[in-house]
Formats: C-alpha cells, sequence, structure tokens
C-alpha cells in the first residue's frame, strides 16, 4: 500500500506560480512511477507529468516550458508551475504507479487561475 499526501495548490493570477509537493508514505520502494494529473469540472482526468523510476520525465504537451516535475528523493515529489493560465484550474492529484501496475492517488488539491 502506497499513501499520498499532497500540499500546495491555490488561487493565483494569470502569469503567477505556484508549487506542488507530494509526499508518499508505505510501500516507497514498489513504486515505478510518480506523477500529477488534473482534472477541470466537466472534463476526464489527465496527465500533467511524471517522473519514472529511473529520472526521466514525461510532460503534456499543455505545460512543457511552463512547469517542472522534480523528485527529492524515493518519496517526495514537486510540481512547480510558472506561467500559469487559467485553462490551468482543476483539481491536481498526485499518483502513484507501482512495479506491479497498481496505482495509487492522493486526495487532490485544488489549483485556481484568475484571469
Amino acid at each position: 500500500q502506497v499513501q499520498l499526501v499532497e500540499s500546495g495548490g491555490g488561487l493565483v493570477q494569470a502569469g503567477g506560480s505556484l508549487r506542488l509537493s507530494c509526499a508518499a508514505s508505505g510501500s516507497i520502494f514498489s513504486i515505478n512511477t510518480m506523477g500529477w494529473y488534473r482534472q477541470a469540472p466537466g472534463k476526464q482526468r489527465e496527465l500533467v507529468a511524471e517522473v519514472i523510476s529511473g529520472g526521466s520525465t514525461n510532460y503534456a504537451d499543455f505545460v512543457k516550458g511552463r512547469f517542472t516535475i522534480s523528485k527529492n528523493n524515493a518519496n517526495t515529489v514537486n510540481l512547480q508551475m510558472n506561467s500559469l493560465k487559467p485553462e490551468d484550474t482543476a483539481v491536481y492529484y498526485c499518483a502513484a504507479r507501482t512495479f506491479v501496475n497498481s496505482v495509487y492517488w492522493g486526495q487532490g488539491t485544488q489549483v485556481t487561475v484568475s484571469s
């Protein structure tokens, strides 16, 4: 079992920055990939960025050049979000996928970008 606790998020004006953090606990050495997804009202949950255990990263096209994902250690992943746009408004979820393909989710944190 893996537990995920998110922090960060909030309200920011367009062009501003926010930083999200996610701390994993439990069976952290079973984690292969950690990342962030988001879900806006009326839309499906979508991948924002992820980091794989070897250190490689993967970003959605709509955040390339604006968001940076980083991993502090085996159990903490951060998402630095710059140049935020109103369309980035969503609930952001931390996710962890294990080597046996189990997926765990955080509780979600609201990010609101005002125009």
